[in-house]
């Protein structure tokens, strides 16, 4: 049914108001676009090969550095080198990606990571600590671009689904990353047969690993999941911004044909209606077709340069459940195996426990993804924070010689880990609009790296001071710190559905500004 002239055409807008936006600068109506499949297709199978580089230092870093050093103080060092290396390559990477996107940002991040894996290997061959050092800063990158591969599974998920997304690139990484543990005896057998350390051993297989997840993203990660989904949000912008424009110039036309008919008479009616409704019918089209036109000429720099506004507030707390979450995991799970090997369990047993603590971390990632978004990120978040709270109780508790308590201590600190960046990243991501997403994700990420670095460093002093079961207990209590946090969030929700009832309810606003609850 056709509006009358001057008359909004029916169901223009939905009967209970406009469809809510997402706050990130994506345009109402915007879905996912086939080749998301692709990406998450091509980001699934670099996850499962980075996972077993990751898991090399995850594993065997403490026990190395305490060989080299003679000093289980010192133990906890390369934790903190290698994830203060992820801090440094969280802000690279994070600015390639911002310009020229994500293919050309991941590729050079796990390069980066195989070239100190090398360095590793090298410096245990040498003896040369200071290489060591250097190296594992370097092989840190590594774990930065693990971790920012989830954004971009991301970036062309609706927002409905973005917790699902991020889920299923983390839930890729288990693979590697319980295999690679597991290969310790294998790995340290081909070292030992190069005239390397054994403990050397899983990073040649990171070495490996990390090359072919780069090879993966230069060649398949095509289209770049953040340049496609700034295109197609300039593209939906332009469309909206043309069809305005030629509703608005066709309006006055229509009421000019009208008027015309009204005062003529005769051959002049009829030469004057034909006249109007044909110029009232054809300037819309020519208005759209012109205006698209020159709105698609500048859609990828209009985008880039017209940000949402961004949610100061949700990215603070997206980050600090992260960070929390990344301190008390690496600083309880670098000493573990240390503490097991101290107390005459073997290093296959400590890598065993290591693996299903991994495993822990990436499993779970489809469920929390559906829990994220079904019952909401803050809830998720609280959920982390009891389960780490658990976790370091158990760890404190648990007989040094029991390997099952251990494995079940780890298993919650991985799980707890897990429900704490799913959920920080789904709010994140729904924070910041996508014209300075990439940025501001490895800004929050160099935030993780440190608290990272902080953890793995303090963890080795603690015990060295006060025992395993002090470091457990008080990762445990700091877990508790979540609950402020997402009081914050929860009182920013709040403030922004006042500020979304004051605001006028036209679709242009809703369509920017946005904020998804």
């Amino acid at each position: 049914m056709s509006a009358r002239p001057g008359e909004p055409a029916p169901h223009a807008t939905p009967p209970h108001g406009p469809h809510p936006a997402p706050h990130d600068g994506t345009p109402a109506g915007v879905t996912e676009p086939p080749e998301q499949r692709r990406v998450l297709a091509v980001l699934a199978l670099s996850q499962t090969l980075s996972g077993a580089g990751l898991a090399a230092g995850i594993t065997v870093g403490a026990l190395l550095a305490e060989e080299m050093l003679g000093s289980t103080g010192l133990a906890g060092l390369p934790a903190a080198l290698f994830t203060g290396g992820a801090a440094l390559g969280a802000v690279g990477i994070g600015r390639v990606c911002q310009r020229w996107g994500r293919r050309p940002g991941l590729t050079l991040g796990y390069a980066t990571a195989g070239f100190g894996s090398l360095g590793v290997v090298i410096a245990a061959a040498v003896a040369n600590v200071w290489l060591l050092f250097l190296s594992l800063l370097v092989y840190g990158a590594g774990t930065a671009t693990t971790l920012m591969a989830r954004y971009a599974g991301a970036d062309l998920a609706s927002p409905a689904r973005r917790g699902r997304a991020v889920s299923l690139v983390l839930f890729a990484t288990t693979l590697g990353a319980v295999v690679g543990p597991n290969l310790v005896g294998v790995t340290g057998d081909l070292a030992h047969g190069w005239g390397v350390p054994r403990l050397a051993g899983p990073f040649l297989l990171a070495v490996v690993a990390y090359a072919a997840a780069a090879v993966v993203l230069g060649a398949f990660l095509r289209p770049d999941p953040l340049r496609l989904a700034r295109a197609r949000a300039a593209e939906a912008e332009a469309k909206a911004g043309a069809e305005a424009k030629a509703g608005a110039e066709g309006e006055p036309r229509a009421a000019a044909a009208g008027a015309g008919t009204g005062t003529g008479t005769g051959t002049g009616t009829g030469t004057g209606t034909g006249t109007g409704r044909g110029g009232s019918e054809r300037a819309p089209e020519e208005a759209l077709t012109e205006a698209t036109e020159d709105a698609s000429k500048e859609a990828a720099e209009k985008t880039a340069n017209s940000a949402a506004p961004t949610n100061i507030r949700g990215i603070i707390s997206g980050a600090a459940v992260m960070t929390l979450t990344q301190l008390v995991m690496i600083a309880i799970m670098t000493m573990t195996p240390v503490h097991m090997r101290a107390h005459g369990h073997p290093t296959e047993t400590a890598g065993l426990v290591i693996a299903l603590h991994v495993a822990a971390m990436y499993l779970p990632s489809p469920l929390t993804g559906l829990l994220v978004d079904r019952i909401g990120r803050q809830r998720v978040a609280a959920a982390s924070g009891i389960v780490l709270l658990a976790a370091g109780a158990l760890a404190a508790l648990a007989p040094a010689h029991s390997v099952p308590a251990l494995a079940t201590a780890l298993v919650l600190l991985g799980v707890g880990w897990n429900f704490g960046l799913v959920s920080g990243t789904a709010i994140v991501t729904d924070a910041v609009p996508l014209a300075t997403r990439a940025s501001t994700q490895g800004l929050v990420d160099v935030g993780i790296a440190v608290a990272g670095a902080t953890g793995g460093m303090a963890s080795g002093l603690v015990v060295a001071t006060g025992g395993y079961s002090t470091l457990a207990l008080a990762g445990g209590l700091v877990a508790l710190g979540l609950v402020p946090v997402l009081a914050l969030t929860r009182r920013s929700k709040g403030e922004a559905r006042t500020a979304s009832a004051a605001a006028p309810s036209s679709p242009a606003v809703s369509a920017t500004s946005g904020e998804r609850t």
